[in-house]
């Protein structure tokens, strides 16, 4: 659609726009609809002087996809963002970078790596300024909160002081509170207070993070005059339906989601019982901002909801108070070759397609608990006409699925999603498998066992994989969970199975081959090895991590010329890879050739001053070019090292690829 300006307005001119994304928070939990928890007095008063929209509806239950359809006023199935990791395509419409072309200032402060550009959320970064994310994976040692992700108050506390610094022009800032997502670990006082209830907690900490980010704008004069809206992404289930957390059902409890605007220099409530949905989102802001709407997008505008100005009232008419809601889920179909599920919440009803179908009046059962579709076939079937020709009408060209990299799919299974590995991930018009409602006992289990992975709790986890694989042993991450929890628990002879069980399935999986090979290794199979870490070389060529792995095993079978190749090819790709620094080095020092291994152990121990094996092996290369001064410098810093309770490979640094990262 097109919605073309009333009048034009100098960029100068056109308001500050405030955007606030809460994570995994149901809309049952909202004062101001109607929650009588008391735990969100602070968004319970701006709801005061804002529209809120009580029946609004994500599109998708997931956190990257739900952002996808924000900011780009464009459905999943038009997008193909359909999971986390999935990129957004240049050519979409996209709020950020409308407004950046418009002369607004635009930063995003987001709250966990799933929304990071550079770990699972491609290309959201397009038209900002400033993306403040900078996640990584939990290191030995480190809490949750400063790896995966930081808490609102960090959040809300960067995005001010970049206010500060007062951005020429109108500004866009975008603030992203993952704290409600699990795990729940509110801090204190709210931990103690919410003790039984940690989600709870979680919601009215996050209240009161919003509160922070107010009273910002306030102090700053701006509050008055900007539009600020808030939303949640999706909800949260408790076992309502069977399912724990989010991300494969479409029932209220991670659909229905708190949605408002506050329109600048306006400050009456108002309460809007349409139904909408977050793909809305960027067209009303758009038209709030009297900037045109992309023909491309397909949400619409809601301003003639949130105003009574002669302009818009008439607008009213065009949108049907009872236009349907549209919803979808390819989680359970992408990790576990289960059917999509698709939804479409239209008049009184809620219908859900799938296997087994399902409809529900949910004027009189609300909480979707009594399935009319076999007795009422004639609705059904209706319901079933109107969710294929919707998805028909808006969906988009056909896509190539690009496949996880390892870093990708790693972050997912440290944040508790599964990866998009069934096998069905490729094939986008096969959308068949299983009904979910007889699967999802066993997603909650791979859930409870990635989360015990994440946390080291191997002995715990085993047991629940092994049960995965009994129930479902179409699960590609379950087989590598449980190969790794073996590793960890040092039954090496036992990762074995699993891990060739993954290879079997699928031999095109560079991981499945590197851990597979890092299994036989520790049972002494290093021949068997090597052809599988050929395999995640030839996959994952660009990987110095397979080309150093491949080099250790072809030393270890005497392939001394492969191994100094595969070394090479390693630093290459990563020039300050210590160990392959350093095991070259010793390696050429070994075959009397110390003047080529001086390089690498130079730069081995310039990498790592502290390793006291660098400094040997300089020594040891000094020694047999015959320059003893040079040698015993080195050998009187090691001992230094040693003296001082040094290690042998001394300090880890940061370095993409090290020792820190190997198994």
């Amino acid at each position: 659609m097109t919605a073309a300006p009333s009048k034009p307005v100098p960029p100068a001119r056109r308001p500050n726009i405030v955007l606030i994304t809460l994570d995994t928070t149901r809309a049952d939990r909202m004062g101001f609809l109607g929650s009588d928890r008391g735990l969100t007095p602070n968004l319970d008063a701006l709801a005061r002087q804002a529209a809120v929209f009580s029946r609004a509806y994500a599109q998708v239950p997931l956190t990257g996809p739900s952002h996808a359809t924000i900011f780009t006023g464009t459905y999943p199935q038009f997008s193909h963002v359909n999971y986390m990791g999935d990129p957004l395509d240049k050519n979409l419409p996209f709020l950020p970078d409308i407004l950046h072309a418009n002369g607004y200032r635009t930063a995003a402060f987001v709250g966990a790596l799933v929304l990071d550009p550079k770990k699972l959320a491609s290309g959201f970064d397009r038209g900002f300024d400033v993306y403040d994310a900078g996640f990584h994976r939990r290191r030995p040692g480190e809490d949750h909160y400063h790896s995966l992700e930081r808490r609102g108050e960090e959040v809300v506390s960067r995005a001010l002081a970049w206010l500060s610094k007062k951005p020429a022009g109108p500004f866009f800032l975008w603030i992203h509170l993952y704290d409600p997502h699990d795990p729940y670990s509110p801090p204190e006082p709210f931990k103690t207070r919410f003790q039984s209830n940690p989600y709870d907690g979680e919601i009215a900490y996050t209240d009161s993070v919003v509160e922070s980010l107010l009273s910002g704008l306030k102090t700053r004069g701006l509050f008055d005059g900007t539009l600020i809206a808030v939303m949640a992404d999706h909800g949260e289930a408790f076992g309502e339906h069977g399912e724990s957390h989010h991300g494969i059902f479409l029932y209220d409890e991670t659909i229905h989601v708190p949605l408002l605007f506050k329109l600048p220099g306006r400050h009456a409530a108002r309460k809007v019982e349409a139904r909408v949905g977050l793909v809305d989102v960027t067209p009303s802001i758009l038209e709030a901002v009297n900037l045109p709407v992309p023909e491309t997008v397909q949400g619409k505008s809601l301003l003639s909801f949130m105003t009574s100005d002669p302009a818009t009232k008439k607008k009213s008419s065009e949108l049907d108070l009872q236009r349907p809601a549209y919803a979808e889920s390819s989680y359970g179909h992408l990790s576990f070759g289960w059917s999509t599920l698709r939804a479409l919440r239209t008049g009184k009803y809620l219908y859900v397609e799938a296997p087994e179908r399902e409809l529900y009046d949910q004027s009189v059962d609300p909480l979707a608990t009594h399935n009319m579709a076999p007795d009422s076939r004639a609705v059904a079937d209706t319901a079933a006409a109107q969710v294929g020709g919707f998805y028909k009408d808006t969906k988009g060209g056909s896509g190539t699925r690009q496949d996880l990299n390892m870093e990708q799919a790693e972050s997912l299974h440290a944040l508790g999603y599964m990866s998009s590995d069934s096998g069905s991930a490729g094939d986008q018009d096969n959308h068949g498998g299983p009904d979910p409602k007889q699967k999802i006992a066993i997603a909650n289990l791979l859930y409870e066992a990635l989360v015990d992975v994440e946390n080291d709790r191997f002995a715990e986890a085993a047991p629940i994989l092994e049960q995965v694989l009994k129930q479902e042993p179409n699960t590609p991450t379950a087989y590598l969970q449980l190969g790794r929890a073996y590793m960890a628990l040092k039954d090496y002879q036992k990762a074995v199975a699993p891990l060739q069980t993954l290879v079997d399935k699928r031999p095109e999986d560079a991981y499945a081959h590197y851990e597979l090979g890092c299994a036989l290794v520790k049972t002494g199979h290093w021949t068997e090895a090597s052809p599988h870490f050929e395999a995640a070389v030839s996959q994952m060529s660009t990987s110095a991590m397979m080309h150093f792995y491949l080099a250790l095993v072809y030393q270890r079978t005497s392939r001394s010329d492969e191994a100094v190749t595969a070394f090479e090819d390693a630093l290459r790709l990563d020039p300050g890879h210590f160990p392959a620094n350093l095991l070259l080095g010793r390696m050429l020092v070994t075959e009397q050739k110390a003047i080529d291994a001086l390089p690498y152990l130079r730069m081995a121990a310039k990498l790592r001053p502290d390793a006291i094996d660098a400094h040997r092996s300089l020594a040891d290369a000094y020694s047999q070019l015959g320059r003893q001064e040079d040698a015993n410098r080195e050998i009187n810093e090691a001992e230094r090292l040693r003296s001082q309770g040094g290690s042998r490979l001394g300090t880890p640094t940061d370095d993409p690829v090290g020792a820190t990262n190997q198994r």
